[in-house]
C-alpha cells in the first residue's frame, strides 16, 4: 500500500451485542463497511497474523490500547485492530484483552487484506491465509502513512515486529507534529 491511496470498499461481517435478544448469546450480525470505519476520521489501523497469538497479544495490541490517549492528543480519532479472523474470535479476543480504546475489525474471509496486498500464506504455522503485520494512519479513508514489517512473503520463517509497533507510530506522529510547528 502507498500513501495517498484510498482503502478498498469492503463489507465486514461483525457481531454486535443487542440487548433485545434474550438468552446466553445476545448478539446479532451487523454489516460494517470501509466507509463506516474510516469516512471522516483520522484513525490508526493495524493488522496482525492472528488473534490470541503471542506478539499480537503481548505487545502490539496492548501497546496501542495503553497509548490511546497519547494517540488522541496527536489527532487520532479511533484505533482499529484487524485480523483475518471471524467476528466470534475477534470479539472474544477483545474481551480477553479488556479493550476500552481499540476496536477490532474481523476480516474473516481476508478480502480487505487481499485487496491491499497484505494477505500471505502461513501454512508453515498451520494458520492458512493471514495478514502480514502492518500499521497505517488513515485519514478519511486514504492512507496518510504506512508501516509494513520487512520481508513480506508466504510462509515466512519469522514474525517480524517493530516497524508497525505503537511506539514507532507515536514517533512518526510526534515528528510530523514538530515539522508542522516549525
Amino acid at each position: 500500500m502507498r500513501t495517498g491511496v484510498a482503502l478498498p470498499n469492503v463489507t465486514f461481517r461483525t457481531r454486535v451485542r443487542d440487548e433485545s435478544i434474550e438468552g446466553p448469546n445476545p448478539f446479532r450480525w451487523q454489516d460494517m463497511t470501509t466507509a463506516d470505519y474510516f469516512k471522516g476520521k483520522r484513525v490508526i489501523l493495524f493488522s496482525l497474523p492472528g488473534a490470541f497469538t503471542p506478539t499480537c497479544s503481548t505487545y502490539q495490541l496492548p501497546g496501542f490500547e495503553k497509548n490511546a490517549e497519547t494517540f488522541r492528543a496527536h489527532g487520532i480519532d479511533a484505533i482499529y485492530c484487524m485480523s483475518v479472523n471471524d467476528s466470534f474470535v475477534m470479539n472474544q479476543w477483545a474481551k480477553s484483552q479488556n479493550l476500552e480504546n481499540v476496536s477490532v475489525i474481523p476480516d474473516g474471509s481476508g478480502e480487505f487484506t487481499r485487496r491491499i496486498g497484505m494477505l500471505v500464506n502461513k501454512d508453515n504455522l498451520g494458520f492458512g491465509m493471514r495478514s502480514w503485520r502492518y500499521a497505517a494512519i488513515i485519514n478519511d479513508g486514504v492512507v496518510e502513512a504506512w508501516f509494513e514489517e520487512p520481508g513480506l512473503c508466504d510462509n515466512h520463517g519469522e514474525d517480524p515486529y517493530g516497524v508497525s509497533s505503537p511506539e514507532n507510530l507515536l514517533e512518526y506522529l510526534a515528528n510530523a507534529k514538530a515539522e508542522a510547528a516549525a
